[in-house]
């Protein structure tokens, strides 16, 4: 038995301390970068923005817009998202703005009634289906439903693309 054992486990409890904690608070923060954030859970939606950051309220949506317009709001996970406007209130989708080519956000061309895009000219019907690429797939859609509090609320769509027949690329 050698007779400073005590000291030697008290010193190397110390080393591994002295290097565990700082790698430890460098090296998980590090490796929480690689894992992916959560989508949330089953909430109720969230509420479309107007362009200036306010709420979308259902009443002063059809005050404000003809039927068959569409307008830019803010939907889920901060995208572009169009509002399409109908007689008595809004379609139960929105259309999200993102080409699915490369990502520029997609005008209404309300002269051609469709989606053009300006960037290599991908275009969508009005319900945002691809017409014509170069872009390979339909425009991604969300529910809207009408929350008690007048607010226009958007959740995702997880099923069937009722414009194509398949399953949703955007889930």
């Amino acid at each position: 038995m050698v007779p400073d054992m005590a000291k030697r486990n008290t010193m190397n409890l110390l080393l591994v301390a002295a290097i565990g904690l700082p790698a430890t608070a460098i090296g998980g923060p590090f490796l929480y970068y690689f894992y992916p954030p959560s989508t949330g859970g089953a909430g109720g939606g969230l509420t479309a923005k107007d362009s200036f950051g306010n709420d979308v309220k259902l009443k002063a949506w059809v005050a404000s817009h003809q039927p068959n317009d569409r307008q830019l709001v803010q939907g889920l996970k901060g995208d572009a998202t169009y509002l399409v406007s109908t007689e008595s209130g809004v379609k139960d989708f929105g259309i999200n703005a993102v080409c699915t080519h490369l990502g520029c956000v997609v005008p209404w061309n309300k002269a051609e009634n469709k989606f053009k895009c300006p960037c290599h000219g991908s275009q969508y019907d009005e319900n945002g289906k691809v017409v014509r690429g170069p872009a390979p797939l339909s425009l991604a859609i969300a529910h809207v439903t009408i929350d008690d509090g007048d607010r226009v609320v958007f959740t995702p769509w997880t099923e069937t693309d009722f414009r194509t027949g398949l399953a949703p690329w955007w889930k």
